[in-house]
C-alpha cells in the first residue's frame, strides 16, 4: 500500500505542477515532450470483451526478442497497456509509474506488457529516459497497429487508445479500461482488478 500512496503522491505533485511530470525523470524529457491539445477520449470500438479469449498477437520488444502473447499462458496473468505514442507527457508518466510498483504486479503474479505503434528506436531512445524498466516495451509498428487493431484500440489517427487489459492465467479477458486518452488510468483501479484474479 505505500507503493501505491507514493504513486497517488506523485500523480498529485503532477497535477499541481510541471505540465510534463516526466520531465522530473531526465533531462532528455525536458524540452522534448511534444504536448498535444486535447484529444477526443476514445476514437476507436473495442472488438474483444471481458470474458473473451484474449488475441495472441507477437511484437518485437526493445530488448531486441519477439514477445508472445501466448507466452504466459498457464504462468502468469497478464496486463497490457497501450499507450497512444513516445514522447507525449501522459504516456511518459505512465510507464516509469509502473515501474515503481513491480512488487504490486509480483504480488498477484503478473507481467506488464508496454505497447505503442511507435517503432524500435523510437521506442528505445524513449524509454532509456525512464530508467531500466522492470517491463518489456513493444512495438505495434509494422504492420501498423495490427494487434491494436485486433483489440479494437486502434485510433483513426493510426495511435492508439490509451488502454488496459487484464488477461488471466488461462488466456481470458478479465478487465477492460479503455481510458480518456487526455488522462492516466488510476493505479488503484488496476489493483483492484489484479486482486480479482486470487
Amino acid at each position: 500500500m505505500k507503493k501505491i500512496a507514493l504513486f497517488v503522491a506523485l500523480m498529485m505533485t503532477a497535477a499541481l505542477g510541471s505540465p510534463a511530470w516526466a520531465q522530473t525523470h531526465s533531462e532528455a524529457f525536458k524540452d522534448n515532450i511534444y504536448v498535444p491539445s486535447d484529444l477526443k477520449p476514445v476514437d476507436s470500438v473495442l472488438k474483444v470483451k471481458v470474458g473473451d479469449a484474449a488475441p495472441d498477437f507477437t511484437l518485437p520488444s526493445t530488448a531486441g526478442e519477439k514477445v508472445s502473447l501466448g507466452r504466459y499462458r498457464g504462468k502468469k496473468n497478464v496486463v497490457l497497456s497501450f499507450v497512444p505514442a513516445a514522447w507525449t507527457p501522459v504516456c511518459s508518466d505512465q510507464w516509469p509509474g509502473y515501474n515503481i510498483v513491480k512488487d504490486i504486479f509480483d504480488k498477484h503474479d503478473a507481467v506488464l506488457l508496454g505497447i505503442t505503434v511507435d517503432n524500435i528506436p523510437t521506442l528505445y531512445a524513449w524509454t532509456n529516459q525512464m530508467g531500466r524498466l522492470w517491463f518489456p516495451v513493444l512495438s505495434d509498428f509494422y504492420p501498423h497497429g495490427k494487434a491494436a487493431e485486433t483489440y479494437g484500440v486502434l485510433r483513426t489517427d493510426g495511435t492508439s487508445e490509451r488502454a488496459l487489459f487484464v488477461i488471466d492465467k488461462k488466456g481470458v479477458i478479465r478487465y477492460i479500461d479503455v481510458h480518456d486518452i487526455n488522462k492516466r488510468p488510476p493505479l488503484e483501479s488496476l489493483v483492484k482488478e489484479l486482486e480479482k484474479l486470487r
